[in-house]
């Protein structure tokens, strides 16, 4: 893989997805319809998605793709590919509430190593570099990229006063109770892959995860999260959450800094 196209690329196809996405959130009004899984979509989830998935085939046509949004793509199971939601937090987008983003990842054998998040209502873009590392980049955003800064995890969490950041969607009282089990300091809640970016940045701790995510939600938050230092591993036994799995479902999990004291079930 060219990592330095893989970067300059995925950047470019989620400032377009994110700019085609506002348009339609801007707009007054947007139809929302539900998925077989009686999940929503919208005008703008398929527009983000024909566009990305236009640009990676165009780029990279000898790479396997995954989408949200393509079904005939879901039944292969993979060790290396590209894998896209083009709108993460479809309920946030619908209720204009702002924390949807797009997301764009790379997987080679098993492990997220690049991707990007970008959060266009927030104003936030999160991406790893050609050489791995994890950086947000300041607006406005334009065809190059502008001024970014290095991100990184907290190196030093006290395990007495920890910052945990949950789903605003899909909290429940087993996130709670496992949530309760920590020395909590404060707690915040967000939508879509901004969960993983807020621990990257060190502006959480710890993100646990006890309900139904695909990879397609969690691959390129992962990539920037590893990417700057912190690590997503399987709420049951603590090992590396992995990518490629048949159906491409993924078990509970738990992002998290390094030096966070996880607690064993």
């Amino acid at each position: 893989m060219q990592f330095d196209r893989l970067t300059s690329e995925m950047r470019r196809l989620a400032l377009l997805a994110g700019d085609r996405i506002m348009e339609i959130y801007n707009s007054d009004d947007f139809e929302t319809r539900s998925k077989s899984d009686d999940s929503p979509v919208t005008a703008a989830d398929e527009a983000a998605d024909a566009l990305i998935s236009e640009g990676l085939r165009a780029v990279f046509p000898d790479v396997p793709l995954v989408t949200e949004e393509q079904a005939e793509t879901h039944g292969q199971s993979l060790s290396s590919f590209l894998i896209v939601d083009p709108l993460d937090g479809t309920k946030e987008f619908v209720q204009r509430r702002g924390d949807f983003t797009v997301n764009i990842a790379y997987v080679e054998n098993g492990v997220p190593v690049r991707g990007v998040v970008y959060a266009p209502a927030k104003g936030r873009l999160f991406y790893t570099t050609a050489d791995g590392r994890s950086v947000e980049e300041t607006g406005p955003f334009g065809t190059e990229p502008g001024e970014t800064q290095p991100i990184g995890v907290n190196a030093t969490p006290d395990n007495r006063a920890l910052m945990v950041v949950a789903s605003k969607s899909h909290r429940d009282a087993a996130t709670d109770e496992y949530i309760a089990r920590y020395g909590v300091r404060d707690m915040t809640s967000a939508g879509s892959s901004l969960k993983f970016c807020l621990v990257a940045t060190g502006e959480a701790d710890l993100y646990p995860r006890l309900g139904r995510t695909m990879e397609w939600d969690t691959a390129a938050g992962d990539a920037v999260l590893r990417g700057a230092g912190g690590e997503v591993v399987r709420f049951d036994d603590h090992t590396a959450l992995t990518y490629g799995k048949p159906g491409f479902e993924n078990p509970f999990f738990i992002a998290y800094a390094p030096g966070v004291l996880l607690v064993k079930d």
